[in-house]
């Protein structure tokens, strides 16, 4: 199964400082954020955490089980990102935490006025395009997702920072932390948007590029084309494209040709140049590499790995 996006270990606390077996918290405390790491060693359930603050949890090592919004319960692993909005209560079931295999989760609660004003800057400056009608928002539809590479380097930097000693640490966490949210920000709005281009093809610019994207992956995709399709030039569809989704259209296109190529290596009866070639890659050799770096795993051990 594929590689995810885990973030670095941190040190566990010496034993001798444990508060509790059950939750173990040290905070770093920041003018506009709160770092927060959580260990828990022994098996425990039912265990409620609530924030004041908006919060972005990772999971670091172990295994949790999460309710939460009243919706099923989910498994919570190294490699993926929970956010909850502020006052929300999530309820923790640790069945596997014990002294040699502990959970470890960090989870960075983010000052209110500080993240409205981070969306609002979107909403201001960095939406170029004022012809589409999209109101920039964090929302909770989609609250647990697996890290990419963007992710897990920033929340990364932040907890090298918060814990540090640097006395420019309020500037550096600012910095990281703006673009994190930005970043979550514009990944829940490609999730929406690439839900909707079935039902919205000429809705907006955003709508109509995706969908002819999706119509075409199998086919090679001319960037020329869809700048046309946009109505915009060559160096301005980059950028808006990059503002509004957080990711190149090249990224983009491959992302849902390895999708693609998933769901047709599910088939055994497929082969690797055949999927390749069925997903708009003309090298199968290419097709095989940006796989392996999405996929952490080669397709044929992926196909291989399906039941």
């Amino acid at each position: 199964m594929p590689i995810k996006n885990e973030l670095q270990k941190i040190d566990l606390t010496h034993p001798k400082y444990l508060q509790t077996l059950v939750e173990n918290r040290r905070i770093f405390n920041l003018n506009n954020c709160e770092l927060n790491v959580f260990e828990s060693y022994q098996e425990t359930y039912r265990v409620p955490l609530t924030f004041s603050d908006f919060v972005v949890t990772s999971m670091v090592r172990g295994k949790k089980v999460m309710h939460l919004f009243d919706k099923p319960s989910f498994d919570y692993l190294p490699g993926e990102t929970v956010i909850v909005p502020a006052n929300e209560t999530m309820v923790i079931d640790f069945p596997e935490a014990e002294l040699q295999n502990p959970t470890q989760c960090v989870a960075l609660a983010v000052d209110e006025q500080y993240m409205n004003t981070t969306v609002q800057y979107l909403n201001t400056y960095y939406n170029s395009d004022r012809q589409d009608d999209h109101e920039w928002k964090l929302q909770f539809n989609k609250y647990h997702f697996d890290n990419d590479t963007e992710v897990t380097g920033l929340i990364n930097k932040l907890i090298r920072v918060c814990s540090g000693t640097d006395k420019a640490k309020d500037i550096f966490a600012d910095l990281n932390l703006k673009e994190l949210l930005i970043r979550l920000v514009q990944s829940q709005y490609l999730q929406q948007v690439s839900v909707e281009i079935a039902d919205a093809t000429n809705h907006n610019r955003q709508h109509y590029v995706l969908h002819y994207i999706h119509e075409h992956l199998t086919e090679k995709i001319a960037v020329d084309k869809l700048c046309r399709k946009a109505y915009l030039s060559r160096n301005m569809f980059f950028t808006w494209f990059k503002e509004q989704f957080g990711i190149t259209p090249l990224e983009y296109i491959n992302r849902e040709r390895i999708k693609l190529a998933k769901q047709l290596l599910a088939d055994k009866r497929n082969n690797i140049t055949n999927v390749g070639m069925q997903c708009g890659f003309s090298d199968v050799n290419y097709f095989v590499r940006l796989f392996k770096k999405m996929e952490g795993i080669t397709p044929g051990q992926y196909q291989n790995c399906m039941n």
